[in-house]
């Protein structure tokens, strides 16, 4: 079976999260390739300590240039601030490894335009991560809406909900700042998660009003002074699409930090003329459906879920999945589609849809400044 070696660049949370999963490939039931980790680079030497615990690891390294021009390196997973996503993506490209980087793909249209033309123009295959649509309800969402089952669609609302900024007092850190994160701020960080589905299904916004929130703007530098956390901590799009017909169909999405309650919240909701379909990851195994019951008395149905994902594992179809199965399933994904044997399965974000979500940013950002509705093909050209 062919082996295929991954070199991971940034090894904190999302990187130790990759390595989980790739200690754990033979899990997978029949996949096509065997996945190794061989080597991790982070600027911290402590961080690097974590990772002499897997044995197929032979580099680890504070120096990504070595990494990426290692022979022991096929393909580069890599989770840095964004600002550090173009020049340092366009070199893993250029160096000829293959790549699937952590959203946005940097911190602007023109810095996404960079990175995929340098994919483009050298052949390689490069993917953006986003692993919640990967959850077992999310993808029964998608197989609801292309049976046709749900009639003409209505309405489209979709989010990813944060609540830790919901603290005054947490520190800053990157992620509040849009040196690094860019004007866009909340929609760079979430909004991939949110526009992934919606853009797989050919529900590319045309029409576009935005609500932008800067509401906590100051915050603990953790030197017992106060910095500046300047990003837009809430974002509500509200767009319109087409679908079938010439009748424009509301969809509404949401990018928040400030969301009272919510850990870690993503969820999609579709309706139409016939039925509907709900899921969110509050609820880890509920779908809820919609029966129309052809105009009678109506209601919505619960479907507790289980272990029903894209690339069967050895796990029991009873059990229920969590973030790390998620994730290991977007991983198959972005490994089948690099073999060529995705075979009609969801895939990972496409260089089309990392585009596509840094015009409707751009866009957000021109409504928000002019309060007032935008054409977004108007903006991109």
């Amino acid at each position: 079976m062919k082996t295929v070696r991954v070199g991971i660049i940034g090894g904190g949370l999302m990187g130790k999260e990759a390595a989980s999963a790739f200690g754990r490939w033979f899990t997978l039931n029949n996949y096509p390739v065997k996945v190794q980790l061989t080597a991790v680079c982070d600027l911290n030497e402590q961080a690097l300590e974590w990772y002499k615990q897997i044995e197929t690891v032979s580099l680890l390294t504070t120096d990504y240039t070595t990494l990426i021009h290692s022979e022991q390196v096929d393909v580069v997973y890599i989770a840095v601030p964004h600002h550090l996503h173009k020049s340092m993506y366009i070199e893993i490209l250029q160096a000829g490894k293959d790549l699937l980087g952590e959203k946005p793909f940097g911190i602007d249209l023109k810095a996404a335009e960079e990175i995929i033309n340098t994919a483009k123009s050298l052949g390689r295959f490069a993917r953006c991560s986003s692993e919640m649509p990967f959850f077992p309800g999310a993808q029964r969402v998608v197989e609801e809406v292309k049976s046709g089952r749900l009639g003409r669609i209505i309405e489209i609302k979709a989010g990813f909900l944060h609540a830790s900024d919901m603290n005054p007092q947490k520190p800053v850190n990157w992620k509040r700042q849009s040196a690094y994160c860019g004007q866009i701020g909340v929609m760079g960080d979430l909004g991939i998660h949110v526009l992934h589905i919606p853009l797989r299904l050919g529900w590319r916004p045309e029409i576009l009003f935005a609500q932008l929130q800067k509401i906590i703007t100051k915050r603990p530098d953790g030197k017992g002074g106060m910095a500046d956390a300047d990003t837009w901590n809430n974002a509500i799009l509200t767009t319109q699409v087409h679908s079938d017909g010439d009748e424009p169909i509301p969809m509404t999405l949401e990018m928040k930090r400030l969301a009272p309650g919510e850990t870690n919240t993503w969820y999609i909701e579709v309706y139409g003329t016939e039925g509907g379909v709900k899921y969110s990851t509050k609820d880890t195994k509920a779908l809820w459906t919609f029966n129309w019951n052809q105009g009678n008395e109506q209601s919505w149905q619960r479907t507790d879920l289980g272990f029903q994902v894209p690339f069967p594992t050895i796990t029991g179809g009873i059990f229920e999945p969590g973030f790390p199965e998620a994730f290991m399933q977007m991983l198959a994904a972005f490994f089948a589609e690099r073999e060529g044997k995705l075979d009609g399965r969801f895939g990972c974000v496409t260089l089309e849809e990392v585009l596509a979500s840094h015009e409707i940013f751009d866009a957000a950002l021109l409504s928000h400044q002019d309060r007032k509705s935008v054409d977004i093909q108007t903006v991109a050209s």
